[in-house]
């Protein structure tokens, strides 16, 4: 190769380091002073560098692999459709993603997340001291969140998913003129059922009790016959762990499943309708249909795959990386074996439930995290053709901005 051909190869490598460092210099790591928008493109430029690497999103690649091992058989037989969630969002258009709050999994941080971290056009406008925080769509008076912190309780305090499917669209209706159809995304959390249940017996100790939920079903809330209260007076305070486990018609048992399932199927909470066995196995078939279907779900012992899998799901991102906390008030309360076999007992359907769930879950996230590294390793592939062929700019069939390149400008 003799020297003009050397210098003309080096020139535009040259070319492309000083615009780096140049940019570098003018807009530093952690700097708010440059901005660029979403698609924004710059001609000519192209990066050979894995995913995730600006400092927004560097926390995956080291801490999404330490809380579970990195290929996970499965007791299931999940299909790619099952695994595959990723949703076609679109904030402008009709697309509504609902929260269902189950109680004690974690649900009041990840409804704050929704509201107050995700990176938007528009974000919510969360007033201090104020509850609840205003989401709408960019450029309109509509909401694309239906959750506590946006719409409030407003099919009932913690609406479980008969209320929701049945309550969502008629309330919605009310609050916004609108023609077109609405697409509704339903998401909620789960938490392991031991760990789920102590939380709600120490929250119910400190006086929590949840007594003006509606129960809504086929109509109407359930009678006092059907569904008897567990305390006399305003609340359950000082119940101990006994008296909690003791008490027959307590929603804390197996809440998860009751949360998820069509309960219509099972005559609602009239538990006359068919014996126990059959009312268990539908409940417990309906919850697993109902949660598999739903466009995601987190789990709360998985708070980084959590967010990374909603990420991929809606194409949304958040602001900062979600935290761990495995210090609570459940983790703290001194279990012997047989009080923990019988909480299991109590909470046999939610047992199942989340074994299910954990499952999906996690071969959901091997599944996504697979995916990613495909389209990793194609866009490295068309990165380097686009090399080869000398980087012809505007003619060439390559961009000339990669995905995480843009996102990486748009952090310095």
């Amino acid at each position: 190769m003799d020297d003009r051909s050397s210098k003309l190869i080096l020139v535009p490598i040259l070319a492309v380091l000083f615009v780096m460092i140049g940019y570098q210099y003018i807009c530093p790591a952690g700097s708010n002073s440059c901005h660029f928008k979403t698609g924004e493109k710059f001609e000519g430029v192209s990066l050979l560098s894995p995913p995730y690497q600006d400092t927004d999103d560097f926390y995956r690649d080291q801490d999404l692999e330490d809380d579970s091992p990195s290929k996970v058989p499965s007791k299931f037989n999940f299909t790619e459709r099952d695994l595959d969630r990723h949703v076609e969002f679109n904030i402008k258009g009709d697309d509504v993603i609902v929260f269902l709050h189950i109680q004690k999994t974690g649900g009041t941080t990840f409804g704050r997340h929704l509201v107050r971290n995700i990176r938007l056009e528009q974000p919510c406008d969360c007033k201090p001291g104020q509850k609840k925080c205003t989401c709408h769509r960019p450029g309109k008076e509509e909401s694309w969140l239906f959750s506590r912190f946006s719409t409030g309780w407003s099919c009932g305090l913690h609406a479980d998913w008969t209320e929701l499917t049945n309550c969502v669209p008629v309330i919605m209706d009310k609050k916004e003129a609108q023609r077109n159809k609405r697409n509704f995304y339903y998401i909620t959390m789960l938490r392991d059922p031991v760990s789920r249940y102590l939380s709600e017996w120490k929250h119910v100790q400190r006086g929590a009790t949840w007594k003006t939920a509606l129960h809504m079903c086929d109509g109407r809330s359930p009678t006092q016959d059907e569904l008897p209260t567990c305390y006399s007076g305003d609340d359950w305070s000082g119940v101990t762990l006994t008296e909690f486990m003791n008490c027959p018609s307590n929603l804390a048992n197996n809440r998860q499943v009751r949360m998820l399932a069509d309960l219509s199927l099972v005559g609602c909470y009239n538990l006359s309708s068919m014996n126990e066995s059959q009312r268990n196995h539908i409940l417990l078939s309906s919850a697993m249909s109902n949660l598999k279907n739903m466009a995601f779900y987190g789990l709360t012992e998985f708070q980084r795959k959590t967010q990374y899998l909603f990420e991929r799901t809606f194409s949304l991102r958040f602001i900062a990386a979600f935290t761990q906390i495995n210090s609570t008030r459940a983790a703290n309360v001194d279990l012997s074996e047989p009080v923990r076999r019988r909480i299991e007992e109590l909470n046999f359907l939610d047992v199942q439930l989340y074994e299910y769930a954990k499952d999906l879950f996690l071969q959901r996230f091997q599944f996504s995290r697979q995916r990613e590294h495909q389209e990793v390793r194609l866009k490295r592939r068309e990165e380097r053709r686009w090399l080869r062929e000398g980087g012809r700019g505007a003619d060439s069939d390559f961009p000339t901005t990669t995905e995480d390149y843009t996102s990486q400008v748009a952090r310095w």
